[in-house]
């Protein structure tokens, strides 16, 4: 399945009090579960910059990507921004390939 990696900044409201943050993630993981079954977690970060949580996923698709950006925006009235990523050993192979004349 394809990874995807997306970063999501929680509405300033819900991050005064880190019960409700805690909540708001275990929310997010029930909808999703329910949703987007087949959704692979591999990691879950809280993270220092201008987004506060990382996550990398594994999806059967983009759509299926899209569906977990959209309810982790609406559960919790964050922002996120999702990516589409490739493992390092996929990229060398793809790389040789197209320097192959």
């Amino acid at each position: 399945m394809p990874t995807f990696i997306m970063l999501t900044k929680i509405a300033p409201s819900f991050t005064r009090e880190l019960l409700t943050v805690e909540e708001l993630g275990r929310e997010i993981g029930v909808r999703v579960r329910a949703h987007c079954p087949s959704v692979k977690w591999t990691a879950h970060y809280a993270i220092l910059g201008p987004y506060d949580f990382m996550d990398i996923f594994e999806a059967k698709d983009q759509a299926e990507a899209s569906e977990v950006a959209l309810i982790t925006s609406t559960v919790g009235g964050a922002t996120t921004e999702t990516w589409g990523g490739l493992p390092y050993e996929k990229f060398v192979e793809v790389a040789k390939d197209a320097a192959k004349p």
